[in-house]
């Protein structure tokens, strides 16, 4: 990691840091069932997705060496995601046998609005130091998308979730998703894989693990 990427890295943290000073998580305790499922559908995500760092360095090298502009050989991982899977990829980093231990020190998870706030003032437009992976839960989906999902109905109590996940930033292995999950205020269940991306424009720092859904 260069000089450059090593402190725009600890500049996101200690901001990260600071915003949380002042919006800070959900005191620790037992998990509402809402919580509870959310920690399932990120957990099972990011475990897969952390696995795949080294494909996905690999193919953002590829990328640099087909002609691409000269980037940091060791980019930062930024992950956004919620408080809930920041806490899930603490968890992965601490875990022995997951062999992530030699990465961590270029991981930084953060909240969606952490991030956009910090490359908004500190900007990485083409991704010279970092990578964006991203993974989280849209669990109040605006009314105008409901009527593309009417081959699901709900039920009483019923609600659509958006899961929504990517990476920016590794060339070739870029990717966007978004999967349609229902929650009857129990447990979630996943309904249709890959619906519609709502956002739009290119994949950027300040849009990478945001827009509208």
């Amino acid at each position: 990691m260069i000089t450059d990427t090593h402190a725009w890295l600890a500049g996101l943290r200690a901001h990260a840091a600071a915003h949380r000073d002042h919006r800070p998580p959900p005191a620790d305790g037992p998990l509402l069932p809402v919580a509870v499922a959310e920690r399932a559908i990120l957990a099972t995500d990011l475990t897969t997705r952390l696995a795949t760092l080294g494909h996905l360095l690999a193919a953002r090298m590829a990328a640099v060496r087909s002609g691409g502009h000269p980037v940091d050989p060791e980019p930062a991982i930024v992950i956004t995601t919620s408080f809930i899977g920041i806490a899930v990829v603490a968890e992965l980093l601490a875990a022995p046998m997951r062999g992530l231990q030699p990465l961590a020190a270029r991981i930084a998870a953060v909240t969606e609005l952490e991030y956009r706030l910090w490359c908004i003032r500190h900007p990485d437009d083409d991704w010279t130091r970092h990578v964006n992976l991203w993974s989280w839960v849209k669990t109040r989906v605006p009314g105008q998308r409901q009527a593309e999902f009417a081959r699901h109905p709900l039920g009483p109590g019923e609600a659509y979730w958006l899961h929504r996940a990517g990476v920016c930033g590794a060339g070739a292995a870029d990717t966007r998703h978004c999967h349609l999950w229902k929650w009857n205020g129990r447990h979630a269940s996943l309904l249709q894989a890959f619906v519609r991306e709502g956002s739009v424009g290119h994949l950027r720092p300040q849009g990478g693990g945001g827009g509208t859904v």
